[in-house]
Parts: C-alpha cells; structure tokens; sequence
C-alpha cells in the first residue's frame, strides 16, 4: 500500500505523455503508486505506458476502453486505489517536484478536509509560459466561489482516500443526496471534477494551497477547447443543482446562479436581463445565512455583485473599483472583458434561459 495512489487517465495524448509521467517520477515524496488509466489510446500512448511500467515497478498500466465518460474512467481508478490519499493528474500536465511534499503538508494542517488543490503557472503546447491560473485559498472562499464556478483545478488536487469511501464519493454522482432522484443530475464528463468538488465545497471540506503545484498545459486539443460551448451548459447544470441542494440544506429559497457565474471565464446573457440587483441581493442573503458571515464570503459577495448588471459602463465602473480593494482572482477580469468585447464581430454571447424556479423562489 503506498502513501499516495496517482490516477492519470489518457486517451491518445502521446505529444506530451512522456514528459507527464517523468514529472511524477521525478516527485521528492517516493512513497507512490502511478495508475495510467487509458480510455482507448491508438497512438503509441498505451505502449509508451507499458515501457514505464517496465523500468518501474511503482507504475500499474490499465485499459479501459469501454469505460463511459471520464468520470467512469476515473471511477474505474478508484476501485483500484488502496492507498492514504489519491492524487490527480492528467497527461499533459507537468507536476512540480514538490507538489506531493506540498501537498501532504497542507493535510497535516487542515486534517478534516477531504481535497487540498493549488495554484498553477500555465504553459502552451512548446512549453512557454503563457500566464498563471489562481484560485481562492480558504476553504470558506472555496465554499462561497464553488457556487458560480470550480474552484478546484482538477489536475492539481489530491484526496483524502478513506473519507472519500466513508461518505460514499463518486466521479459524476450525486453523493450530496439532498435533492429527490428527479431533480439530481449525473455527470459523466466535461464538467465531472466539477460536479463533485462542488458537493465537497458545499459541505466545507476544500481548500488551496496558496503555492504552485503543477504546470498547466492550455493547447488546442484541451476538451475545454475544443467541447467549449457544450462544457458551459454541464458546468451551468451543475452550478444550479449545487444551489439548489445548498437551499434544501439548509432551508433556504433557492436562488439561480446563473447571472453571477463565470463559467469558462465568461457572463451568461440570462434572458436579456441587464440588471440583477435584486437577485443578488437574495442570493447573498442565502448564502450568509447558510455559510454565516466571513470577511471570506464577502470578498466573493464582492465580486458577484460588480457582475450583477449587464451595463458596460457601470460593469467596468464596478470591476475598477472591486480591483482596486481585492486582488483579481483567474477568470474574473476575463469575464468582465468577454462581455464589455461581445459586440465585436466573431465574438459570441452565451445565452441560457432564466431558470423558472428562481424567479419564483421554489426549492
């Protein structure tokens, strides 16, 4: 049984695969096990694995071709775990030589916590830098962001084994159990990460490391690009069912977060509405009844409401003015850009329906 078991799914992601698992295989923590899980590859990716398999006895190769998404393919990695923590990792990614030693520290400082993330610098495809992705550090900014986008990045997190078994954690499935069968949602990819470190965000169990953990790799072959429009609407569905479970949870009328999201660093167009004042203030309302107040909470309440209107000129006014008190977090100036750009030709807005049951304060 090693300390930390390593799912690392790839499906035909050769270009960059060697330099992924060397990257593991180069961790200053050695207590491990690498689980290559291949959905299927036909271009040298599964023999590429087999020969690591061979040099090293810590990395068990599987295939599962026939595996239903990449939440079923994950799932398959966890009936395979016999480990302390698991630990993501994709095949394109570049893990840094600390990240695992990092990592565990951050457990030993939050013990009740079920998944530590972190923050990541971002490569291209040649492995230039091109940016850095951040994300919220406490668990309450986690809870609070979890909401309107994922606050986790998949690739850099790691996991609590035995309390992800204990209350019944699952890639794609609805382990809040808050909502009756027909209201609850199953997510088998796009938004899959989403969908389940949003209920353990809900229930205060996830947190970041303020430090780097992994080399982000953004090329053209990401499902996030190519599968973009598609993974907007999963996200959204998931965004709404974790309000919506918040609510009954906690007694509360439902509010739609679909105004305030940004999703794939993007604002939605909900029904042509430019001013959703009122919505937020019933949605802020809930969420600190349900989370209790927190310098935390209102420094996300803060962003949320600069994207309460639809107004280009009070939409920028906001942002200046939330800039110049809170440092901007990744996605956030990127949202507010896309919307005050959406008129210039090629640029398109995302449009999604006014969720009904929001506007008439039902659970």
């Amino acid at each position: 049984m090693a300390a930390i078991d390593v799912l690392l799914p790839v499906k035909n992601g050769i270009e960059f695969f060697a330099e992924s698992l060397d990257s593991i295989c180069n961790q200053n923590f050695r207590d491990w096990r690498l689980l290559v899980l291949d959905h299927g590859s036909t271009d040298g990716s599964l023999d590429l694995a087999h020969e690591y398999q061979n040099r090293d006895a810590r990395i068990v190769v599987h295939s599962f071709p026939d595996a239903v998404g990449l939440a079923g393919l994950l799932n398959r990695g966890l009936d395979l775990c016999d480990c302390r923590y698991v630990m993501r990792h994709d095949a394109d990614d570049i893990a840094l030589p600390d990240r695992m030693d990092i990592t565990l520290a951050t457990f030993r400082e939050q013990p009740d916590c079920i998944v530590i993330g972190g923050q990541s610098p971002m490569i291209d495809g040649a492995g230039k830098d091109t940016g850095f992705v951040t994300v919220p550090v406490d668990r309450n900014r986690v809870t609070a962001a979890a909401f309107f986008r994922n606050p986790i990045i998949h690739p850099a997190a790691m996991m609590d084994f035995a309390a992800m078994q204990k209350i019944g954690v699952r890639y794609g499935a609805d382990f809040l159990g808050a909502l009756p069968v027909a209201q609850s949602v199953v997510v088998n990819g796009l938004a899959e990460d989403y969908f389940m470190f949003g209920q353990l965000a809900v229930m205060g169990r996830c947190a970041n490391t303020p430090q780097p953990l992994i080399k982000y790799r953004w090329h053209g072959g990401n499902v996030s690009t190519v599968r973009f429009q598609e993974q907007l609407q999963v996200s959204l569905q998931v965004s709404r069912f974790l309000a919506r479970s918040f609510c009954v949870m906690h007694d509360l009328p439902y509010f739609d977060p679909a105004p305030f999201c940004n999703l794939g660093g993007l604002l939605l167009d909900v029904g042509g509405q430019t001013d959703f004042a009122a919505e937020f203030e019933a949605m802020a309302e809930a969420l600190r009844r349900g989370l209790g107040t927190s310098d935390e909470l209102e420094r996300e309440l803060a962003y949320r409401k600069v994207v309460s209107t639809r107004n280009e000129l009070a939409l920028l006014w906001r942002y200046y003015q939330f800039q110049s008190r809170y440092a901007p977090e990744t996605g956030e100036w990127n949202a507010v850009r896309s919307w005050l750009i959406r008129r210039i030709p090629g640029k398109n807005t995302i449009m999604v329906n006014p969720d009904r049951e929001a506007r008439n304060g039902k659970t």
